[in-house]
């Protein structure tokens, strides 16, 4: 077992262990897992999930199911599909149960080169997930996502340094992600 896989096995087995000690019921608690988005699913742009590159992400709203309105609550990239997404929703006061995004202190990954620029994969394991709250995001660096210039999410903060490091970009948390940035990130691929 690799290192990364057992950080998140204990990670979520203290999660489960918190949860327990803060007490309610488990139906109060839980939270729904991450699918697995390895195929089966297109984005609301109709692209299918994995083969371009970089986060994936799925959202899981209150009283609100996103395929109501013919969209589907999972995304292939951050920067273009799930925020602007998600920040619409939030207008229409739907509120989040949770947003899960890749997180790539779970993955054992290799930046490679495609199209001409260092591209991140792709994983779309339901392990490969995490809380979207609970990470660090780079932005500005050299390496794309799928559709460009992208967010890269981690948990490790120190990870996420080493990437800047390799790659350059920039680290932000999560509250600091808004239309500004995303807007900002989009616009640098111009």
């Amino acid at each position: 077992m690799n290192r990364r896989r057992v950080i998140a096995t204990g990670i979520g087995g203290a999660v489960t262990g918190l949860a327990g000690c803060l007490g309610g019921s488990a139906s109060e608690e839980a939270l729904p897992d991450p699918v697995d988005l390895e195929g089966e699913f297109d984005t609301d742009h109709g692209m299918a999930i994995g083969p371009h590159g970089g986060a994936n992400g799925q959202i899981f709203y209150r009283d609100a199911d996103p395929r109501d309105e013919g969209n589907p609550a999972w995304f292939h990239t951050l920067v273009h599909s799930l925020f602007p997404y998600h920040f619409d929703r939030l207008d229409r006061d739907w509120e989040p149960v949770v947003v899960y995004v890749t997180d790539f202190s779970r993955v054992d990954y290799t930046v490679r080169q495609r199209d001409g620029a260092p591209r991140m994969p792709s994983p779309t394991a339901p392990e490969t997930f995490a809380d979207a709250t609970d990470l660090v995001y780079v932005a500005e660096s050299d390496v794309m996502g799928g559709m460009g210039p992208a967010l890269h999410p981690f948990s490790d903060q120190e990870e996420a340094r080493s990437f800047i490091d390799t790659h350059g970009g920039q680290m932000f948390d999560y509250e600091e992600i808004d239309r500004t940035l995303i807007e900002g990130i989009r616009q640098s691929e111009n």
